[in-house]
């Protein structure tokens, strides 16, 4: 695995991706440092960082885009199937060299409070590196699931677009549930036609017609049967859901200075979650 590791940490820099992404990064937030903090005399780091939050919808796609999409289109991912390394490693060490990139930037990042700190000795480092910690694991998170948008194509550009939208739907979702209407009626015709997005995507997975159909017959039945017998159990369901797992609202603890242990797990949840199912994709691709 370290091999693996070493060989994509390296290529990042020597395909000059790592000093793009890193000078973009690092430029941006430190415009923005300067900006909110030096100049408009604000002590409160981790309320920058809750500023730039939307740089991970710009730079983690042209960062995981490559990672196994570009395996895919030269075709090298057979030799990665019939390795001796066991696929697990070889995703584990792809995601470790991305997210160690990514890392060196925090770590550059980490400084500023220390600078802030030395001219402002009520700034509270504490609080600072609260929001240090919960920017780097919610990074974590995005690079994750740009992993796992990778391994489904084998075009670079198809890989950035998708983990873009993918990426600014969770970054704009308290804007989405405030538009979704609440009443159970409502929600209930969104639960069905979720779920038959559902059924759609297991047939793709699967290839059999007739589960998918009957997982969508089955689904539709329990979905109105429920609504039925209670409809205020719909009131506000899809909105409470989307609200439970939006990536972005999870760093208002950490902007407030607030060291959340549920967010840090949900964030370290989603990295294992995305990770797994990378691991299981292209798992499914060497069997067929």
């Amino acid at each position: 695995m370290f091999a693996i590791y070493k060989k994509e940490l390296l290529q990042y820099f020597t395909s000059m991706i790592g000093f793009v992404f890193l000078a973009f990064f690092l430029v941006i937030m430190g415009i923005f440092y300067w900006t909110l903090n030096i100049g408009g005399g604000s002590g409160n780091f981790e309320y920058m960082l809750g500023s730039v939050d939307f740089l991970f919808v710009i730079l983690i796609p042209i960062l995981t885009m490559r990672v196994i999409a570009e395996e895919n289109r030269q075709k090298t991912d057979q030799l990665l199937y019939t390795s001796p390394v066991s696929i697990t490693k070889v995703v584990v060490g792809k995601y470790l060299a991305v997210f160690s990139l990514f890392t060196l930037a925090i770590l550059v990042v980490s400084v500023y409070p220390l600078i802030l700190h030395h001219y402002n000795s009520e700034v509270q480092l504490a609080s600072a590196y609260s929001g240090v910690i919960g920017f780097w694991l919610m990074g974590g998170a995005y690079i994750a699931i740009g992993l796992f948008v990778s391994s489904l194509t084998e075009s670079q550009l198809i890989a950035a677009i998708i983990s873009f939208i993918v990426m600014i739907i969770t970054y704009i979702m308290p804007t989405l549930t405030a538009a979704i209407p609440s009443d159970g009626k409502s929600q209930v015709f969104i639960v069905a036609a979720v779920w038959i997005l559902i059924c759609v995507a297991s047939y793709s997975a699967m290839k059999n017609v007739f589960v998918s159909i009957l997982l969508g017959i089955i689904g539709e039945a329990v979905i109105f049967v429920i609504y039925g017998s209670n409809s205020q159990v719909y009131d506000s369901l899809i909105i409470k859901v989307l609200n439970a797992v939006s990536i972005s609202d999870r760093y208002d603890d950490f902007r407030l200075g607030i060291l959340e242990v549920n967010s840090m797990i949900y964030y370290l949840s989603i990295s294992f979650l995305f990770v797994f199912l990378t691991i299981q994709m292209i798992k499914r691709k060497r069997f067929n």
